[in-house]
């Protein structure tokens, strides 16, 4: 990771740690980089936005860079990072650019870049555009006269997306009675319309933004109010996305929540039992639970574990020909389908799932015990030196052979903060806040702790 991008994007306050004039330098590199062709067509790069206050603004900042240098900007609007990446890939365009924070408040924001594959660009040419943000590269110059680029609204793009999506499953959802919580993000303006064209009795809560409610007690970090809403309307099954709509987390019949980690089971199950999972393995994250390695083992399913982030999660697939991978938190690729995490798809592949199956999501899912997980983040002086000291690595090996094969424990280093993070799992959840407690102890008593 760099000075300005992490594993998703270059995420920070609107106007404080992301300015307008961040974006409108991105979008110029990206213009002139994309421009040197070896014919003289344009080059051509799409923008997606969330709901956010700040969306609007950055939108147009980063179309006045790509079109000061002679590159045409194609806006698709209020639309899901899934989508970007789908136009970018179909229309052969050079580059895709969505503002998102993700599953962050309203007033952080942020720029995820994508290449021509409509994959997250690659480390090298984020760290060339962190020296041009830096004044490391000498300045880029501007287009003139009939040089200089437009930009086109591309709305038509959004919508062929859709199109996609509904083109995707093989079964009716009619019969079905299905709760969508839209985060009052970018899921607002897909989501309900693929359900009701597949046949689905679809009811949606949380999908009137205003620009400041994204995220506000709502979607897939909110589960609550899914939860609460499947209980209430009696539904078959409730989806949630986050912001920008490239994770879903799923809430059963009676209301108990389906991770990452389960869907990941169930779908991957479906793609086995159809000679669908290339390489018969699964890529999981190292956060991932204990329960669903468990459950894999049981159905002779092989798995791998990457860094945490779908960045990493997609990287693996690709390299290695998989089918099926994703994080605990919702973010799930379908490689057959997409080049990145896709909320909405997730939803469609887990309604494809039960109904093949001919069984219920709970019903899916009872051969697969999760174990609890409790997560404690720490904030340190020197997160690298805390990681490393021989003391508190000791107490974490100690830890990880009292639990045996029964947990484990897993410290790690925040790659966006100054945190460690401390994850421990067990069959019982006072076990998992005992280890819990005796690990930050230690780095209490060793005067690590801010």
């Amino acid at each position: 990771m760099g000075k300005y991008f992490g594993t998703d994007g270059f995420r920070g306050e609107a106007n404080v740690g992301l300015t307008a004039d961040h974006a409108y330098k991105i979008g110029k590199f990206l213009g002139f980089y994309f421009s040197k062709k070896d014919n003289n067509e344009k080059c051509n790069i799409a923008i997606g936005k969330d709901t956010r206050r700040s969306s609007y603004m950055f939108e147009y900042a980063l179309a006045a860079g790509i079109t000061s240098t002679g590159a045409n900007a194609l806006l698709l609007h209020v639309t899901t990072t899934p989508s970007v990446s789908y136009i970018v890939r179909s229309d052969n365009l050079d580059a895709g650019v969505m503002i998102s924070a993700s599953h962050n408040i309203y007033y952080d924001n942020g720029i995820k870049i994508l290449n021509g594959k409509g994959e997250k660009m690659e480390e090298e040419i984020l760290l060339k555009i962190e020296d041009y943000l830096d004044g490391k590269i000498e300045e880029i110059p501007f287009a003139t006269k009939g040089d200089i680029g437009r930009t086109f609204d591309y709305s038509q793009g959004r919508n062929r997306y859709i199109g996609y999506l509904i083109s995707i499953p093989m079964n009716s959802f009619k019969g079905y009675k299905v709760a969508l919580d839209l985060a009052n993000g970018a899921a607002f303006s897909i989501a309900k319309a693929v359900f009701d064209a597949l046949g689905a009795k679809t009811l949606v809560i949380n999908n009137e933004p205003n620009g400041d409610n994204i995220n506000n007690n709502a979607g897939s970090t909110h589960i609550e109010a899914l939860q609460k809403f499947v209980l209430d309307e009696k539904c078959d099954i409730g989806f949630a996305y986050d912001g920008d709509a490239d994770r879903c987390i799923a809430v059963d019949e009676d209301g108990s929540i389906v991770d990452g980690d389960s869907i990941l089971y169930i779908c991957g199950s479906l793609l086995k039992e159809k000679n669908q999972l290339k390489n018969n393995t699964i890529v999981t994250t190292v956060m991932s639970n204990l329960g669903l390695y468990k459950a894999l083992d049981k159905i002779n399913i092989q798995y791998e574990k990457t860094d945490v982030g779908d960045k990493y999660v997609y990287e693996c697939i690709r390299d290695k020909n998989y089918s099926i991978g994703g994080e605990q938190s919702g973010h799930i690729i379908f490689s057959k389908y997409a080049a990145t995490g896709d909320g909405i798809l997730t939803s469609l592949q887990i309604m494809e799932t039960i109904i093949e199956r001919k069984k219920s999501i709970k019903e899916l899912l009872k051969e697969i015990k999760i174990f609890p997980q409790i997560l404690k983040n720490v904030k340190v002086t020197d997160k690298q030196k805390c990681i490393e000291d021989k003391e508190i690595i000791n107490l974490v090996n100690d830890v990880s052979k009292e639990l045996g094969n029964d947990g484990r424990v897993l410290l790690r280093k925040s790659g966006t903060e100054n945190l460690i993070r401390i994850m421990v799992e067990a069959k019982d959840e006072n076990i998992c806040k005992l280890y819990i407690d005796k690990i930050y102890k230690k780095i209490e008593e060793l005067k690590y702790i801010c």
